[in-house]
């Protein structure tokens, strides 16, 4: 059968709406019925080439293995870390996950990660009788220990980052940040200076605002151009 979409993309869609009709894969936050696939929430209808699914309006995060995070350590325990990931769940990171052929020994955990430490890190297992078990072995992952943290909702992740990250490499051309974006939602900001890295804030908290309208690439771009042509005007003020 051939696939035709009912409602429009980016449209807000209510639960039990019919999305589209047809062969079209199921996304997040969708199901099917017959040959219709329906909305599972109140959110954004995307599609990415044959794919049907809802970005949520509101909603928290859940864990899926794989998934990088950005979490804050609020325990040490016998053979790991306790990490805030803005779920229902704590997940612990175990000290044979870190760097090293061993991990830290016990006694020494708290010289690895204290208590307030903010650590990038993915999810490497999680099942419904288990917390969520992570990692920081590979690239990039560990200690966080400079740049901005923003916290938007996790529900809103997938509109920062854009149909096939078109939105987030928008975002670090413009602003010539680094931007790291967990998918629980705390978003990881690095700039050459403390104006770049507010301007990279503002649009990531615009994104999370107005996720639910159109021409907001356009409208972040401008904004952005703006933000720069005040900096310009200040510093030849000050010179």
């Amino acid at each position: 059968m051939d696939m035709v979409l009912v409602a429009e993309p980016k449209q807000v869609v209510a639960p039990g709406e019919v999305l589209a009709e047809g062969d079209h894969l199921l996304g997040d936050n969708a199901y099917r019925i017959g040959t219709k696939i329906f909305s599972a929430c109140v959110g954004i209808l995307e599609v990415d080439g044959n794919r049907v699914f809802v970005v949520p309006l509101k909603g928290g995060y859940f864990p899926r293995v794989g998934d990088l995070v950005a979490g804050r350590i609020v325990d040490i325990g016998l053979s790991g870390w306790l990490v805030d990931i803005r779920a229902p769940y704590e997940a612990m990171l175990p000290a044979s996950e870190t760097p090293g052929p061993r991990g830290p020994r016990r006694r020494d955990l708290s010289t690895s990660y204290e208590v307030g430490d903010m650590v990038l890190a993915e999810i490497l297992a999680f099942d419904r009788t288990r917390d969520p078990l992570l990692t920081v072995k590979g690239p990039g992952l560990g200690k966080v220990a400079s740049g901005r943290v923003v916290e938007i909702s996790a529900a809103k992740i997938p509109r920062l980052i854009g149909r096939k990250g078109s939105m987030i490499s928008m975002l670090k051309k413009e602003t010539d940040c680094q931007i790291t974006v967990g998918q629980n939602g705390v978003v990881m900001v690095w700039g050459k200076s403390p104006e770049s890295e507010r301007v990279a804030v503002e649009a990531i908290y615009m994104v999370e605002r107005e996720a639910h309208t159109r021409g907001l690439t356009d409208r972040i771009r401008e904004m952005i151009s703006r933000s720069r042509v005040v900096e310009q005007v200040a510093g030849t003020q000050t010179a």
